[in-house]
């Protein structure tokens, strides 16, 4: 199938790394016939990703951004406001997860979490639902949250709190957006192999064997394998679908 989403106007945050989930996002929504913005503060990597997707025939457009800075934020609508004056997708990638107990907790690493994870959400959804009712034809917003974000993972006290309050708010949005024929989703993966998690790995293989043979499929998911969810929920084929939440995880959470 192709050109399921031609002529669109996508924005993917958190699309430098690869094998990353932003960067597969990206790259199926340009191969499908997207015009895709993807944003990092990786410009090195942000630089490659967009070469890439250009040299294999794509429409790809990169803006360094830091998620947590609401003026970063109007600097990327400015932009692609100027460039087309819509957006039709917006994919709130941008992530981190920094792991460790509630007495290991720094208020620094809780507040950064929420501010990557969760605020960068709130201001990217707010802008786009702004620009598509401007426009009035409609979108569709799909946010990254995690398995963690529907039941209790330890070592994950502010990430939990990030991922369950992306769920929530998007499924608010959602409700408050479906006259407006904005479709809001959300997107739960489990143990997906990434550059940051096989970064991980390399240094606690043990455990990441363990995790991995504890997933029902047997494996981790890939980047590609998350991405192609993402595109049909970017894509008309959701169109009547919004306030949902997907869970990927090979079984986990079963």
């Amino acid at each position: 199938m192709t050109n399921r989403v031609k002529g669109k106007i996508a924005l993917v945050t958190g699309a430098a790394s690869r094998p990353g989930i932003g960067y597969s996002c990206a790259e199926r929504l340009a191969k499908e016939g997207a015009t895709v913005y993807l944003t990092d503060i990786n410009k090195e990597g942000l630089d490659e990703a967009v070469k890439k997707i250009n040299s294999a025939g794509g429409n790809a457009i990169g803006i360094i951004h830091d998620v947590a800075s609401e003026g970063d934020w109007d600097t990327v609508f400015n932009q692609i406001k100027k460039d087309h004056g819509r957006i039709d997708i917006l994919i709130n990638n941008a992530g981190i997860a920094m792991l460790g107990t509630l007495d290991e907790l720094t208020p620094a690493s809780y507040h950064k979490q929420i501010d990557i994870n969760m605020n960068s959400v709130y201001y990217g959804t707010q802008r786009a639902i702004s620009l598509m009712r401007e426009i009035g034809e409609g979108g569709a917003i799909v946010s990254m949250s995690s398995i963690v974000g529907l039941k209790g993972f330890a070592g994950c006290y502010a990430y939990a709190a990030s991922k369950g309050g992306v769920r929530l708010m998007q499924k608010t949005a959602a409700l408050e957006t479906a006259k407006d024929n904005i479709r809001i989703n959300t997107v739960h993966p489990g143990m997906i192999d990434t550059n940051i998690q096989n970064d991980a790995k390399r240094d606690n293989a043990e455990f990441y064997e363990a995790v991995a043979a504890s997933v029902p499929m047997g494996r981790f998911g890939t980047a590609d394998e998350v991405a192609n969810l993402v595109l049909f929920l970017a894509s008309d084929e959701a169109v009547y679908i919004t306030g949902g939440e997907f869970v990927i995880d090979g079984g986990m959470t079963a």
